[in-house]
């Protein structure tokens, strides 16, 4: 498996910032949906700056911040002691995850999982059924083989799914996985899929505008 490197969240700032302050779309239904099931104990997988942290925390969770990254835990940290929430803060490596057996009845993770190669994803996967509960549920969400990404032949290609963003940012040099559909459900087919579905984001740039392809997951522990 190909070492995890994390997001370099330290050049993350300003207007920057506030767009990863701003929780996803989809947060907002997963809040309303798990709420209604009674589920109680969330996990933020790959937090970052705690978006999803403290979207839920303010409705009553108990919340499980973890990330790779030392600066996305202490910023984190510093936004949810403004709101007076109290988090568990874990860094570590998705490949072994910190936590105990069945723990989590609710797991988040956005544009994370896929920071790894194909032997880590699968890995990942084997965590993530460890950790929740019985009947629990997780969101996530990885590359598509469709985006832009995938088809950079110039970023080092790590094995069949995978390649290594050589893009300047905050990716720089983070490996990313990719899936088609088939793939997607080989690679979840120890669990309920309740919903898959592929997404397309548009971002204008100067030189036109760039297409960004992900599949979105949810799934339940038998």
């Amino acid at each position: 498996m190909i070492e995890s490197k994390g997001w370099n969240w330290k050049i993350v700032k300003d207007e920057k910032e506030k767009i990863w302050k701003n929780p996803s779309i989809e947060s907002y239904y997963l809040l309303n949906r798990w709420k209604s099931q009674n589920k109680r104990y969330f996990l933020d997988l790959g937090c970052g700056l705690g978006r999803h942290s403290i979207l839920f925390g303010k409705n009553e969770f108990n919340v499980s911040c973890f990330d790779i990254s030392q600066e996305a835990i202490d910023r984190t940290k510093e936004w949810a002691k403004k709101e007076n929430l109290e988090f568990d803060y874990k860094i570590g490596d998705m490949l072994k995850l910190p936590y105990n057996d069945e723990q989590f009845d609710c797991i988040y993770c956005r544009n994370v999982i896929s920071h790894t190669d194909t032997e880590g994803i699968k890995q990942i996967i084997r965590e993530l059924d460890r950790v929740m509960k019985h009947d629990g549920e997780c969101y996530l969400t990885l590359g598509s083989k469709d985006t832009w990404g995938f088809k950079q032949n110039n970023w080092p290609l790590i094995d069949e799914n995978t390649r290594l963003r050589m893009e300047e940012g905050p990716e720089y040099k983070v490996p990313h996985f990719y899936v088609d559909y088939n793939l997607a459900k080989q690679l979840f087919s120890n669990f309920k899929i309740i919903n898959i579905h592929q997404e397309i984001d548009y971002y204008e740039k100067q030189n036109g505008t760039t297409e960004s392809y992900h599949y979105h997951i949810l799934i339940q522990k038998h």
